[in-house]
């Protein structure tokens, strides 16, 4: 036993004697975030920069579309094919008093700029449910905004996770002081995207075990306790409750709801909830990894899928359209730490593709421009 423990190390000082080098170690093991290798696979790439279509990005934010110059963001759009982006911080953040003046200013910018391109969706500030008339004053601000303009609502994830009423409890999503918002969208005949929790592993413990464990290292602000603020699924149930309770109002649920690691799962919601559409921003790296479930679900609900991408970072796109477009094999994805998996495009119908990139979008949201759209 002690010749087979010392060998190695004779064998060692054997090399050394004979003018060989010791072999070179690295100066530190290589960790899981330095990790990425350049495949060696040789299939055919179709790398893409613009949309085979005009599209209408349905969930983009511009902070400062209130006082920016707005033609370099018009020439991006056109290097992308992008037609129509939806700003949805329409108020941006702040009081009521200042959302109302960045709604006001931000309009009269588009308007100056290209109006028919750039369209404002609305918020609402929830910090001050409870007191005596908010409702009201809520459903009247709404009001008075789609008249000046606005073509939807948007519902930040705030709500559910971090709004609390004058009585500092959590205000739920589908807390009944909300409902009259609800229908007054749908008396007046515009959307709501509403984006509702965050992944289902921000919930999960930060383990070997789980997928977004390099998100979570990198991003340590998203990690949440198992019932922070309450459990994953009450806030996801919520969201479901306002969609049965308000068949009339259209409802766009972003990321997907949260379901695209869950096809099956959606179908099903999808089916409950006839007055429940999806949008694919910041999601499109799940989907790109089952692509043959992706397109039949594509397929599916092909009148209920819009496209949306969340982040304005122009370079990204190219993974979207990749992904929708083509038969593309095993190609990377933009962000390590959302997908540390490769990529395969689902090479949807024209017909499906359209409908993702505008037509779905131009039926549900009134008031965008046509023109500029394809039959």
């Amino acid at each position: 036993m002690k010749t087979l423990i010392y060998l190695p190390a004779l064998l060692l000082a054997g090399l050394v004697a004979c003018g060989q080098s010791k072999p070179s170690q690295p100066d530190m093991p290589l960790g899981f975030e330095e990790y990425d290798p350049v495949s060696t696979l040789k299939v055919p790439e179709h790398k893409l920069t613009h949309s085979k279509y005009p599209f209408i990005d349905v969930h983009n934010h511009q902070w400062d579309m209130d006082k920016a110059n707005l033609k370099p963001l018009l020439a991006q759009m056109d290097s992308l094919n992008m037609g129509i982006m939806i700003n949805l911080s329409g108020r941006g953040w702040g009081s009521v008093a200042q959302g109302t003046q960045f709604f006001d200013n931000a309009l009269a910018n588009a308007n100056k700029s290209n109006a028919k391109r750039l369209v404002l969706f609305t918020n609402l500030n929830f910090d001050d449910i409870g007191r005596k008339g908010w409702t009201e004053e809520s459903v009247a601000l709404l009001e008075a905004d789609v008249k000046k303009g606005a073509h939807g609502l948007k519902i930040f994830k705030n709500l559910g996770l971090n709004n609390k009423d004058e009585s500092g409890h959590r205000v739920a999503v589908d807390d009944p002081r909300l409902d009259p918002i609800w229908a007054k969208c749908g008396e007046l005949g515009v959307p709501v995207l509403i984006h509702t929790a965050d992944p289902k592993p921000f919930w999960d413990p930060m383990d070997r075990y789980n997928e977004r464990w390099l998100e979570l290292k990198l991003h340590g602000g998203r990690k949440r306790a198992a019932n922070d603020p309450v459990p994953w699924e009450k806030l996801i149930a919520e969201q479901h409750n306002v969609f049965r309770k308000h068949p009339k109002t259209t409802f766009i649920a972003a990321h997907m709801g949260w379901y695209p690691n869950d096809l099956n799962k959606l179908d099903s919601l999808m089916t409950v909830f006839p007055n429940m559409n999806v949008e694919i921003g910041a999601v499109i790296a799940e989907l790109g990894r089952q692509p043959r479930a992706s397109r039949k679900f594509f397929e599916k609900y092909q009148d209920r899928i819009l496209f949306g991408k969340d982040s304005w970072v122009p370079s990204e796109y190219a993974t979207y359209f990749r992904v929708l477009e083509t038969d593309d094999e095993y190609f990377p994805y933009h962000k390590k730490y959302h997908a540390f998996w490769r990529m395969y495009g689902m090479g949807l119908p024209d017909e499906v593709l359209k409908k993702v990139y505008y037509k779905n979008a131009l039926r549900l949201i009134p008031g965008l421009d046509k023109s500029q759209f394809p039959k």
